[in-house]
């Protein structure tokens, strides 16, 4: 079975997708990769977009790496062999959409789940909250199933269902109306298992009970889906789409000679958004990964470039602002040139302080910037950046991709209006005035999240960058 799919391309794969957002797609996929696993299966985890909360809930219960598939971010020949080689030789993928099956940037579903189920010629499981309709459902499906030929949905869990005859009158609906089958139905379930914070699912490294939680994902995906006809689904995938040349990019990266760079990543339960195929592109070029924690150390270690992702520093406050020590050991790195390169979170972090209501915490004070929180995102979505300035790590002129999700906001604009900021946002909100990606020596801060994948840029100038600091202080 493996030696067949990576010779002819087969990789069995599924996936997921929802009506709508919020239809159960994200406990669906939690559940049978958990369920899959447990029957001994090397089922490897993937999500559709940018998200890095539900990534790390599918990573959870694979006991893997989860990885993105985003068709904004990522070339659609860099989607498919991130797919090979992460997909290796499992035995099969679970993909979880996101949104609507259908739901893109316009009217023609650009970047939609269904546009990745197209690029990885894959089946797709729909999941529909069936709360207050019977034959309407079939109805809704009807229409989904024919709504792109294109797109094969192979399956569908019925969700929210009330009862015995609430199940069996859809089932009937779903049978004689639409032909496609039936390989779940979950009832109305009492209490969250997945509580949920302004972001979505709270990330399952401050869930109070992950194992739990996972657990009773896995005894519903047991009960309540046919799980043998979800492995039928997956393995009806035919042969992947093939670029010719298989490699994630087009794009000539640093050659791979650098090895003993020593890359810091500030990585705890205050910052923990990153994907981890932005660590594999450091680690390809011979870079180590030493990670760190903001909360607990004292100091910064002996590192040539260090990254802070993004994160929620507000529900750690407290503990970032009494670690005085290491605010001032990373303060002070920065001003001897250490290359520091933050995202979002990260950027708060290097702000001067961080307002909960009426109280101030101290930052690092890298940069003047002091943030509050809004009840409201202040950005939410894809972006598109034009680096228009010099900066240590990127070439004046180009366009990045990412994308942006952030309910805080700098509240002294005034005071910061002549920081440097390196971006303009074509797409997308920025820090101030559109402005984005402030810059100070070797920092470079910004609210965008890029993935290496689609933005290779990024890789190569934290790695130029930490060559040049090491060769500094030789």
């Amino acid at each position: 079975m493996k030696a067949h799919s990576i010779n002819k391309g087969i990789s069995p794969r599924v996936i997921i997708a929802g009506i709508r957002g919020g239809a159960g797609k994200t406990t669906v996929s939690l559940g049978v990769i958990a369920a899959l696993a447990k029957r001994g299966l090397n089922v490897v985890p993937f999500k559709k977009g940018p998200d890095y909360i539900d990534a790390g809930w599918l990573s959870s219960a694979a006991g893997r790496d989860c990885y993105n598939l985003d068709p904004f971010m990522i070339s659609d020949r860099n989607i498919i062999s991130s797919f090979r080689t992460h997909f290796d030789a499992a035995d099969l993928a679970v993909i979880e959409g996101n949104r609507g099956l259908f739901d893109g940037m316009d009217a023609e579903g650009t970047f939609s789940t269904a546009e990745l189920a197209k690029i990885l010629n894959a089946p797709v499981i729909l999941v529909m909250d069936c709360t207050k309709v019977t034959r309407t459902a079939a109805a809704m499906l009807f229409g989904m199933v024919r709504f792109d030929p294109k797109v094969k949905i192979a399956g569908v869990v019925l969700n929210q269902i009330a009862g015995r005859r609430h199940e069996t009158v859809i089932r009937e609906s779903v049978a004689k109306y639409c032909r496609v089958p039936v390989v779940g139905a979950i009832p109305k379930l009492k209490g969250e298992q997945l509580s949920e914070r302004h972001m979505g699912l709270t990330p399952f490294q401050e869930h109070p009970g992950v194992k739990d939680a996972i657990s009773i994902c896995r005894e519903t995906a047991e009960k309540y889906l046919d799980l043998d006809a979800i492995l039928e689904v997956a393995r009806s995938a035919p042969a992947l789409r093939s670029f010719g040349v298989d490699s994630f990019s087009t794009h000539h990266p640093l050659p791979i000679t650098h090895h003993g760079l020593r890359i810091g990543i500030i990585r705890d339960s205050a910052f923990q958004f990153y994907y981890p195929e932005n660590f594999e592109a450091l680690q390809k070029r011979g870079a180590e990964i030493i990670e760190i924690s903001a909360l607990t150390e004292k100091k910064i270690p002996d590192i040539d470039a260090l990254y802070i992702g993004g994160g929620f520093p507000e529900t750690h406050a407290i503990a970032l602002a009494k670690n005085r020590s290491f605010r001032n050991s990373l303060k002070n790195a920065v001003e001897s040139g250490l290359p520091v390169y933050a995202e979002c979170g990260g950027l708060m972090y290097l702000g001067t302080a961080l307002m909960l209501g009426k109280k101030r915490y101290e930052m690092t004070g890298v940069f003047p910037f002091v943030f509050g929180l809004e009840k409201r995102p202040q950005a939410h979505g894809y972006t598109i950046i034009k680096v228009s300035a010099v900066n240590p790590y990127y070439r004046r002129g180009i366009a990045l991709k990412g994308h942006e999700f952030h309910y805080s906001k700098v509240v002294n604009q005034e005071e910061c209006r002549e920081t440097d900021f390196s971006f303009s946002s074509e797409r997308g909100g920025g820090i101030i005035d559109g402005r984005d990606g402030a810059c100070y020596k070797n920092v470079l801060a910004t609210y965008t999240h890029l993935h290496a994948l689609g933005s290779p840029e990024w890789a190569d100038g934290m790695l130029k960058q930490a060559i040049k600091y090491r060769r500094s202080r030789r």
